[in-house]
């Protein structure tokens, strides 16, 4: 891994997910910075301040505006169309996955139950996504 300090933003309107997912980066041994915000509306604000994260971890099921909605405008936008996307959803529905792979998600991540897990998928995530420069792989290695 080639990055030292990684910016983390959070779309995700459970309290209790958001803490989790808070929790479980500070039991990993990697530098970062995490940012949370709990609606689309409030993600899409913070992105347009030039506030531009590493990686954005984005829950589908949003209040104002759920991730299919905010993806697509990151996608469409010149500024944000780079922007590394991972999808972090309960669900896990393969026509949705797929959907997210053609709007240009960069990954996608079922939230585990364990929080062990929860651990293991965001170290794996990030390990990933810098080894492959933030980029969205092949179809195959879509879903971790």
């Amino acid at each position: 891994m080639n990055k030292k300090q990684y910016n983390l933003l959070l779309a995700d309107d459970d309290e209790d997910d958001c803490l989790f997912f808070k929790e479980a980066l500070d039991e990993i041994a990697l530098s970062v910075t995490l940012i949370t915000v709990n609606d689309g509306v409030q993600l899409l604000q913070f992105l347009s301040d030039n506030n531009l994260p590493d990686i954005l971890f984005l829950d589908l099921n949003m209040p104002r505006k759920n991730g299919f909605e905010c993806l697509t405008e990151i996608k469409k936008s010149e500024k944000l169309k780079d922007l590394a996307v991972i999808i972090f959803s309960t669900s896990f529905d393969i026509n949705i996955v797929d959907k997210m792979y053609e709007k240009g998600a960069t990954y996608y991540i079922q939230k585990p139950g364990d929080f062990n897990e929860l651990i293991k998928v965001i170290k794996n995530a990030l390990v990933i996504s810098a080894d492959n420069n933030f980029k969205q792989p092949e179809r195959a290695q879509f879903v971790l």
